[in-house]
């Protein structure tokens, strides 16, 4: 998965989905984004862009951190049915782990 600016809200959140298994909140200030805009178009401040690719080994909070600093968006991680949100000391692996264990 390649994170740019020019990619859809909804496109991130489908594709992140399907690689983790878990679900991405995207936020437009306090707000969620809307799925038809660009990272680039709900991008805050002075956020350089560029191109990011997550791996099941990046730690939750490290993503989120990231994602703010590339693209100045605010996300978080929560479980495959959006009802709560991962801990941030998890990596995307063991938050899926744990996901399932919560689902079951």
């Amino acid at each position: 998965m390649n994170i740019n600016g020019r990619m859809k809200v909804s496109t991130l959140k489908s594709q992140f989905a399907a690689e983790f298994g878990l679900t991405l909140r995207v936020y437009d200030g306090r707000s969620f984004a809307d799925n038809d805009s660009t990272l680039a178009s709900v991008r805050k401040g002075d956020a350089r862009g560029g191109e990011f690719s997550p791996r099941k080994n990046t730690k939750v909070g490290n993503l989120e951190d990231k994602i703010q600093e590339l693209f100045g968006i605010k996300t978080q991680v929560a479980g495959s049915d959006d009802s709560y949100l991962c801990d941030d000391d998890f990596t995307l692996a063991a938050a899926l782990e744990v996901d399932a264990k919560k689902m079951s």
